[in-house]
């Protein structure tokens, strides 16, 4: 089931339903693609068909921001619970170690993606990495048969938004993978070499605070957010 706001389909699915609908389709060998869902995607969205066009052919777009949970609540949707991307994958992680899934971890710096499978071997005992490789290998065939030749079932792209979408949608067709989830800097996070907000920030869904006060440039970014709700509120879309 998926609400529309500002004509951007969002998922209501939570963690774990959404979890049961990807093992379905790994078992079936059918292709599922995951984006996230924010406010400041939304907006830019409203002036950028392509964009719009993007986010909607995902199967799943995930409300990963607490603007888009509120925009729902004030319109009476559904969505009441976020569903972050980097805890979508952590789940996704914990769900493959679980079920002897396997996982590709694709894209970042150099050795970006190594130091993300140290880590997620020690926080998932028995996970299954098929394969790594960073982000800056040009040659796609390269690619293409790295990861085909891992049999991978899960595939997490690092590159940035919307570059990792467009990458996936370009190439999801020809992979061995049925997940497919881009995760932005979620090997850095995962990694240790950027740090997190605080727990209580992210229960709070104020991760977006957190990174404020650490990095005040971001305010400009953040002011996105009175914006998209106006607009949000008053839409028929």
């Amino acid at each position: 089931m998926k609400e529309t706001i500002l004509g951007v389909d969002v998922s209501t699915d939570n963690y774990d339903s959404l979890t049961s609908k990807l093992l379905k389709k790994i078992d079936n060998r059918e292709k599922a693609f995951i984006v996230a869902i924010n406010p400041e995607k939304i907006i830019k969205a409203q002036d950028d068909p392509s964009l719009m066009k993007l986010l909607n052919s995902a199967d799943f777009q995930i409300p990963d921001g607490i603007g888009v949970i509120l925009a729902s609540k004030f319109k009476g949707g559904q969505i009441r619970e976020r569903v972050t991307g980097i805890d979508m994958m952590l789940k996704l992680c914990e769900t493959a170690a679980k079920h002897q899934k396997k996982i590709f971890l694709y894209g970042g710096k150099p050795g970006r993606a190594d130091e993300a499978k140290v880590k997620l071997k020690e926080m998932y005992p028995g996970i299954q990495i098929a394969g790594t490789l960073h982000g800056y290998e040009k040659d796609q065939q390269v690619v293409h048969e790295a990861i085909n030749q891992s049999q991978a079932d899960i595939i997490f792209v690092a590159m940035g938004s919307p570059a990792q979408e467009n990458w996936i949608i370009a190439n999801k067709e020809t992979l061995h993978p049925s997940v497919y989830q881009g995760v932005g800097g979620s090997f850095d996070v995962i990694s240790g070499k950027i740090e997190r907000a605080p727990e209580s920030f992210q229960k709070l869904g104020l991760e977006w605070l957190y990174r404020l006060m650490k990095e005040p440039w971001r305010i400009k970014r953040q002011a996105v957010l009175p914006l998209f709700l106006i607009r949000a509120i008053t839409s028929k879309k």
